[in-house]
């Protein structure tokens, strides 16, 4: 398929074309997918294997990033430049859950996708935050919607859960609400499909090119996904968008400020408006018109319970965080002193 920049989603701002001009002997192009230390990249000509070149980077690029590279296919393709990103979608890195992981970059619309019959709407808010903080609009993708009878039922439950978000139903069996949904990605803009192994999303991506793109593969005996997706991929659709597919994620940690809290949890934020205490914490303060919202709405108590579960993580992660970057300034304050001992010693 013929790609110019603009199918791309290349529009650079003011600073973009500044940043530009300072690099005249380079030119731009958008990672379509990032392996470990190389990239494929898409000027606008054709794709392009390219790598990181001996300076530095300022930070690593994901797939979805614009950047400014030298070289073509006849010599050496480097990735010179990682150009300023409009959204940046990231998590908190699995595990010990200490640094952020860029998932990926100038994304305009996320998909969070649900299996039907196994929505998580914990795992939504989670998800739903980082989508929020990343600053693209979030929509929710139910899934399989031929395996259960009232695919409707879900779609008003998980609306009515994730409160001024679209969700849609979806089947790349049956084909039902796939229409719809290609219907939303408009000419030169990038949805991302986000959400654990085996929820359907290589599916999805291929029912939405029309074609074979991704290997699929059914899930294990114990219900839960197989990864087949193993690495980020940008997908150009026939209708002119582009899709960003993710591997599955079995677990999903935010990594957020206010912003996202505020995004997911807008429920929670207009009630807090009207608390006594203008930095009530909605716990044990008096006047909370939290607290006294969820006491009489059980619905707005899981949501308050989410919430609270979400800022624990988040302040568990900070102070994780600071601890590693007060380590490492002890490390380096340690060699300093080692070394101006060393040479005043007679």
């Amino acid at each position: 398929m013929s790609l110019s920049l603009a199918d791309l989603g290349w529009h650079p701002d003011d600073h973009v074309e500044s940043l530009i001009h300072s690099h005249p002997r380079l030119r731009p192009a958008r990672v379509t997918r990032a392996e470990r230390g190389a990239w494929l990249v898409h000027d606008g000509a054709g794709e392009l294997l390219a790598r990181g070149h001996a300076r530095p980077l300022d930070d690593v690029p994901v797939t979805g990033d614009w950047v400014l590279i030298s070289g073509d296919e006849r010599s050496s393709c480097y990735v010179e430049v990682l150009l300023p990103r409009r959204t940046t979608l990231s998590r908190a890195e699995a595990g010990r859950r200490k640094a952020e992981q860029v998932l990926a970059a100038n994304v305009d619309v996320v998909a969070l996708c649900a299996a039907a019959g196994a929505v998580n709407h914990r795992r939504l808010d989670r998800e739903l935050t980082a989508v929020w903080e990343s600053g693209a609009t979030p929509l929710v993708v139910v899934t399989k919607a031929d395996t259960i009878a009232d695919p409707d039922d879900e779609v008003a439950r998980a609306a009515a859960h994730c409160l001024g978000v679209d969700v849609v139903a979806v089947s790349s069996v049956s084909g039902e609400g796939v229409a719809a949904l290609r219907a939303r990605i408009a000419a030169a803009t990038t949805l991302a499909l986000i959400g654990p192994s085996g929820v359907g999303k290589s599916s999805l991506v291929n029912a939405l090119a029309g074609h074979e793109v991704l290997a699929t593969a059914d899930t294990r005996s114990d219900g839960k996904g197989r990864h087949t997706t193993t690495s980020r991929h940008l997908v150009p659709l026939p209708s002119g968008g582009l899709l960003l597919d993710t591997p599955g994620m079995r677990e999903f940690a935010p990594w957020v400020g206010d912003e996202g809290l505020q995004g997911t949890f807008a429920d929670i934020d207009e009630l807090a408006s009207h608390c006594r205490f203008s930095d009530c914490g909605h716990d044990s303060e008096p006047g909370c018109a939290v607290v006294i919202a969820a006491a009489s709405d059980e619905e707005v108590g899981k949501r308050l319970d989410s919430w609270r579960r979400l800022q624990r993580e988040q302040a568990w992660l900070e102070r994780r965080h600071d601890a590693r970057l007060m380590a490492q300034e002890r490390r380096r304050w340690a060699i300093m002193s080692k070394s101006a001992r060393s040479q005043i010693r007679p």
